[in-house]
């Protein structure tokens, strides 16, 4: 015991600061010929440690600051919606929706455009089986196919252009299913040349039985419903349908259109109502006050427009045993932008790398250049859209991606980790989203006046049902 007491006495702890420490890590060989002390554990009670909220720390347990910023969130937001309902009343209506939805007895036009275009699709089809068998060149198949895309594209956006009757959603509806029947068409086709170039050494006989089993209207048709724009043979299934799932889904998708429809008439038709002018005709004051009560519901609208595009892919995925269900990624972790555009929409990023990117590399255009064009080429698509059934082509949507494609590039390397994470969402917040709300507030502006638009089934239903 007298060892112990001069081991720990004051004089050997100012010698050693670190003996006290070193004694409480002791190793087995020395406890064994020394007994501890008895307090040494309660001596060291410090260590090399990051604070918590430090960037070198790796805590990731974040959990309660998330439900309380989810409850901040709820309870502000309560208090604008009852001060909104204080203010304007109840303001939700169906029949507004509709009104914008519902055409002509006689004439509908979107639906006839919807109809109409089941005649492109056994015009593919007979072009790859001519091909198929020989009767048509690849070089000339491969004209045709374009010239029969370019006619599927070009026939809504004259139909939307030139027909009065037309409704804004049905312009919006028909515009984006042959938008999306175009690239899966043009896939389709690039795919089969594909396939018949891969088979070329192979015995014709087998080859040519193994193609004309897949070029069938069925195989098509299936390929056209899938929740995917890239054609491939044989797609992943899964076995059986998962009814459970499918009613989850659906009721998803009724809950969260309804939370888009009165956000929409109940927080946003209110700040276009107090607009006389269209954004172009404003000025900088009252345009910058408009955009700002404009930010939380656009952006909230695009969070509930991208749950909803997910339920509906599933969906269709869960009808079709579809198996390949990697519609996103994780984009809301992503730390760059470049990330976001990456992961944010998989089917129309694998289109892009599989039959624009790619085939820009293997004509030997550099892929820095490729990226660039087919960002451009998104930009420009996503512009036609939103533009083209508004009857209204201003380039906000295209400039606000190019601007956000310099803020990428010039400030990517100054934003990174969780400040590049919070770049991305002050861009999802002002960004392409705000822009497609101007598009559609100076719509209402127009429709509000009687001689303004050439919409005029559209602007008839909606004063009736002011």
């Amino acid at each position: 015991m007298a060892v112990t007491r001069k081991r720990f006495s004051s004089s050997s702890v100012e010698e050693d600061g670190s003996g006290f420490c070193d004694s409480a890590h002791m190793s087995a060989s020395d406890t064994s010929s020394e007994e501890e002390h008895p307090c040494a554990p309660l001596l060291c009670c410090h260590s090399v440690q990051d604070s918590l909220l430090s960037s070198n720390s790796s805590f990731t347990g974040y959990r309660g600051v998330l439900n309380w910023i989810i409850i901040l969130l709820v309870l502000t937001h309560a208090h604008l919606f009852l001060e909104n309902f204080i203010q304007h009343g109840f303001l939700i209506d169906v029949r507004k929706v509709l009104g914008h939805l519902i055409e002509d007895n006689c004439n509908r036009p979107s639906v006839n455009l919807i109809v109409a275009a089941n005649v492109f699709v056994p015009i593919a089809l007979l072009l790859e089986r001519c091909q198929e068998k020989g009767a048509l060149s690849a070089a000339n198949g491969h004209r045709l196919h374009l010239t029969l895309l370019g006619l599927l594209l070009l026939f809504p956006a004259a139909v939307i252009v030139h027909e009065p009757m037309i409704s804004t959603g049905g312009a919006f509806f028909s515009l984006w299913f042959y938008t999306v029947l175009g690239m899966k068409l043009y896939s389709y086709q690039e795919t089969n040349r594909w396939y018949r170039l891969a088979h070329l050494e192979e015995d014709q006989n087998e080859s040519q039985k193994d193609h004309n089993e897949h070029l069938t209207l069925r195989d098509l048709y299936y390929f056209l419903l899938a929740p995917t724009l890239c054609y491939q043979r044989d797609f992943p299934c899964t076995p059986k349908l998962r009814v459970n799932k499918l009613l989850h889904r659906l009721l998803e998708m009724v809950v969260v259109i309804q939370i888009m429809v009165g956000i929409v008439q109940q927080w946003i038709e209110p700040i276009f109502q107090r607009s006389e002018n269209s954004f172009s005709s404003m000025d900088i004051t009252m345009r910058v006050e408009h955009l700002v009560g404009l930010v939380a519901p656009t952006h909230f609208l695009w969070l509930l427009f991208f749950f909803l595009s997910h339920s509906y892919l599933n969906i269709c995925a869960e009808l079709l045993h579809f198996g390949d269900r990697h519609f996103y990624g994780d984009w809301w972790n992503a730390t760059t932008l470049i990330t976001f555009w990456n992961t944010w929409n998989i089917p129309f990023q694998k289109w892009c790398h599989r039959h624009v990117y790619s085939r820009l590399v293997e004509r030997n255009v550099p892929p820095s250049q490729a990226k660039l064009l087919v960002f451009l080429m998104s930009a420009a698509l996503c512009e036609y859209l939103i533009a083209l059934p508004l009857h209204s082509c201003r380039l906000w949507i295209f400039l606000m991606m190019v601007f956000e494609l310099s803020v990428a590039v010039f400030l990517g390397n100054y934003f990174q980790g969780n400040y590049g994470n919070g770049l991305v969402w002050l861009c999802l917040l002002l960004g392409p989203p705000l822009a497609v709300t101007t598009y559609f507030h100076d719509h209402y502006v127009g429709l509000r006046r009687p001689s303004s638009s050439p919409l005029t089934s559209d602007r008839g239903v909606f004063l009736q049902l002011q």
